[in-house]
């Protein structure tokens, strides 16, 4: 993408401070010893947070770029530094209280820095094939939030499967279009349903939550705000302290009664009437949080991973999985 078409008022948040406990066996086998899925390279010759940070460097100026990783990864993520003097700015969060204080401490130095910024979050552990449509969409949705400054934006996918792991997202009507894209309400927002509302949900066409949102700063800081006022008082305290002397204790401080909060249960399934959800379409989506989704989503685009496969669930991918490959095929 040309540089002109990325704003100094646009920024990123990469999600990068989960553990993957789920596959630290698989990872624990494969290499002998424990490593999050974020630092992994399961295919080819970049892990999985600098695809990440790839893609947002397609859509904001690299410097524009805030990443969020664990205390206890220092050492993995200085490894991951070298070379990489133009990827934004580092933070470490003191321990992990879940996805919404991931959220809020990187989107608190963003709105210090720039508090009118249209922000976009990228959690790290997602594949994407092919990256092109995915960065075009997510270009059309900073677009309508700039236009929407009070509406945030979540991408779905459409479903292949009855995934109980995942926010269902079931749209509305039309909100707007932005650049051929529609934009819908959000009808209802269910995180990690049942299996009898699962059904309901894929059976009534609704998407899958794939956590990649565009927002206004202030809109997105607002709704932390309505939702968890005690935790916002923390990091209003971090924000009053960025660039001071007292910052780095400050962050300590905050995070020692810090409250352990999920950003899609407690901030997006609440707010769903405050979001708009575009569909990301024409683009093979999988949030690798289980081994086998992992080597059944290699298998099915033809990539040969790094990892020995039977250390990992030996999967067959299913007839959708393979149909969704073939869609995606034809955008290259």
């Amino acid at each position: 993408m040309s540089t002109q078409n990325r704003s100094s008022s646009r920024w990123s948040i990469v999600l990068a401070g989960g553990d993957g406990k789920r596959l630290q066996p698989s990872i624990q086998k494969w290499l002998g010893y424990p490593v999050p899925k974020q630092y992994c390279t399961f295919a080819g010759t970049r892990s999985m947070l600098q695809h990440t940070w790839g893609r947002a460097n397609q859509i904001v100026w690299p410097r524009n770029k805030v990443t969020v990783l664990g205390r206890t990864h220092q050492p993995r993520a200085d490894a991951h530094f070298l070379g990489q003097s133009e990827e934004g700015t580092f933070i470490f969060q003191p321990r992990n209280c879940d996805t919404a204080p991931g959220v809020f401490l990187p989107l608190t130095y963003v709105k210090a820095l720039d508090p009118q910024a249209v922000v976009v979050i990228f959690p790290s552990d997602h594949f994407i094939f092919p990256e092109d449509p995915f960065v075009e969409t997510v270009q059309r949705a900073v677009r309508a939030v700039e236009f929407w400054r009070d509406r945030m934006i979540l991408l779905g996918v459409r479903p292949s499967h009855l995934e109980p792991d995942y926010g269902w997202i079931a749209p509305g009507g039309i909100l707007g279009w932005s650049e051929g894209s529609c934009i819908r309400h959000i009808q209802e927002f269910v995180e990690k349903p049942e299996a009898p509302d699962g059904e309901r949900l894929m059976n009534q066409g609704a998407l899958w939550n794939t956590l990649v949102l565009v927002a206004n700063v202030e809109t997105l800081w607002k709704a932390g705000w309505t939702c968890f006022p005690e935790v916002m008082e923390r990091f209003e305290q971090l924000r009053q302290s960025i660039g001071t002397p007292v910052e780095g204790s400050v962050l300590q401080t905050i995070y020692h009664d810090m409250p352990t909060r999920n950003f899609s249960r407690e901030v997006l399934q609440p707010l769903s009437k405050q979001l708009g959800v575009m569909e990301l379409e024409k683009v093979l989506w999988s949030d690798w949080g289980r081994p086998e989704r992992i080597l059944e989503t290699l298998q099915a685009v033809g990539i040969r991973p790094t990892f020995p496969t039977e250390i990992f669930k030996e999967v067959q991918p299913t007839t959708k999985l393979k149909a969704e490959v073939e869609v995606a095929s034809t955008v290259n």
